[in-house]
């Protein structure tokens, strides 16, 4: 049975950091990207990073370009994604991702192979 849990949420004040954690277990993940969307309160669910499973290749959202920095282990199930200079507009649920295709996470379109339950972040003005 395929588990994908994220850590590392909590309430930081604006300008503060995080680091979130997502693991990815009960299958062969192999050849699998990974991402980190978000779900603000009454917003729709928007990508935030995508990481390739060799973890060279990356992208973001323009929102969090020069912010948010998205990593893992070469070929590992374990990702992670350091948030800094964290803004109120960033309070979300933030939620792991994995699929075998990196345009179909950037794209966020429907029918990603795996989902987490989500973290919950809250940046306090």
């Amino acid at each position: 049975q395929v588990h994908v849990v994220e850590s590392g949420g909590g309430l930081v004040q604006a300008g503060g950091s995080l680091r979130l954690s997502c693991a990815a277990s009960g299958r062969d993940f192999d050849g699998y990207s990974m991402a980190w969307f978000r779900e603000p309160p009454r917003k729709d669910r928007e990508m935030v990073a995508v990481i390739d499973w060799s973890g060279t290749r990356t992208d973001y959202a323009d929102s969090v370009k020069g912010r948010f920095t998205v990593f893992k282990p070469s070929a590992g199930n374990t990702m992670y994604l350091q948030m800094n200079n964290l803004k109120p507009e960033d309070t979300a649920v933030y939620y792991c991702a994995v699929d075998r295709s990196f345009p179909h996470l950037v794209g966020g379109f429907p029918g990603i192979d795996y989902w987490g339950e989500g973290t919950l972040v809250t940046v306090s003005a």
